[in-house]
C-alpha cells in the first residue's frame, strides 16, 4: 500500500464515508477506489483533489507522509502544558 493509498483510507474512513460512497462523490467506479487504496493505482493530482473535497481534507494531507488521524481528544493539549501570561 502507497502512502497515498493509506491517506485515502484513513481520511475516508475518518470520515465514516464507504467506498463506495466516495466512488459515487467523485464519479469514478468503486473498483477505482479499492484500486486507489491497495496502492495498485495512483490517482492524478485533477482526482486527489476530488477526493480531498469529498473527504474535506486538505490535498496535502493525501499527498504527503503517511497521515495517522488523531482522536479530537488527542488533538487538544491539555492545561497543564499551557504557558500562563
Amino acid at each position: 500500500m502507497t502512502a497515498i493509498g493509506q491517506n485515502i483510507k484513513l481520511c475516508r474512513e475518518r470520515a465514516g464515508v464507504s467506498q463506495e460512497e466516495l466512488a459515487l462523490k467523485i464519479r469514478v467506479g468503486t473498483q477505482t477506489i479499492q484500486r486507489y487504496e491497495s496502492g495498485e493505482q495512483t490517482p492524478n493530482s485533477q482526482t486527489i483533489l476530488k477526493i480531498s473535497t469529498a473527504l474535506d481534507v486538505p490535498a496535502s494531507v493525501l499527498m504527503g507522509e503517511i497521515y495517522y488521524a488523531a482522536t479530537p481528544e488527542l488533538e487538544q493539549k491539555p492545561t497543564s502544558l499551557l504557558k500562563e501570561t
